[in-house]
């Protein structure tokens, strides 16, 4: 896409060449359920830094592993745009927050995790949050993306979490954390308002 220096990374690159760091985030799921877990990765904008994005490139675009041998969900439903994308701006992709992520509760991505590398952003809900990723592209254009292609009018391109923005279905104004009972208050960005905020002045 548009940056300077295109690369192809193999999974040994990126661990020589990015410092691996343990983070404890919260996860929100868009049907309103929620836990906390502790990833394993690298910030995406130290990738974004390496291939050196132009000045003309404003999105980041991210697509999926599509293999229909260890993904049968590919050929059950052929109507869907596979392979599975998503798409931040790029001032989203840069942000601290955001992680590229090889691992989960010390251990490496299991398959049905991501494996072997997926994407993580923190105050986004968690389908913002693509698997497998085979490919990183930088763009001009807002990318179209797997579930804003299929249902717009339910899940935007944006997507933050917010409590005071009801999914057109059902309230986000509360979260079932995995493990507990009853429900919490959601917070607005997932309770990292401090460090995205900004972001969406």
């Amino acid at each position: 896409g548009l940056v300077e220096n295109p690369q192809t990374f193999s999974l040994d690159d990126l661990v020589e060449n990015f410092t691996l760091e343990e983070r404890l985030y919260r996860f929100r799921c868009v049907e309103a359920w929620s836990m906390v877990v502790p990833w394993t990765g690298f910030q995406l904008s130290k990738l974004l830094d390496a291939v050196r994005p132009t000045p003309e490139a404003k999105f980041v675009r991210f697509i999926s592993a599509n293999d229909p041998a260890t993904m049968p969900g590919v050929n059950l439903i052929p109507q869907y745009p596979w392979p599975y994308t998503e798409g931040l701006r790029l001032d989203e992709a840069q942000n601290e927050l955001t992680l590229l992520a090889m691992g989960l509760y010390q251990k490496p991505l299991l398959t049905q995790n991501g494996a072997p590398i997926r994407l993580v952003v923190p105050w986004k809900y968690g389908y913002k949050n693509p698997k497998s990723l085979v490919k990183i592209e930088l763009t001009a254009e807002q990318p179209a993306t797997f579930w804003n292609s299929i249902g717009h009018t339910e899940y935007s391109f944006e997507s933050n979490v917010d409590p005071d923005e009801p999914h057109p279905r059902w309230s986000q104004a509360e979260e079932r954390p995995l493990g507990g009972t009853g429900t919490i208050p959601t917070l607005r960005y997932n309770g990292y308002e401090d460090y995205v905020g900004s972001l969406y002045a």
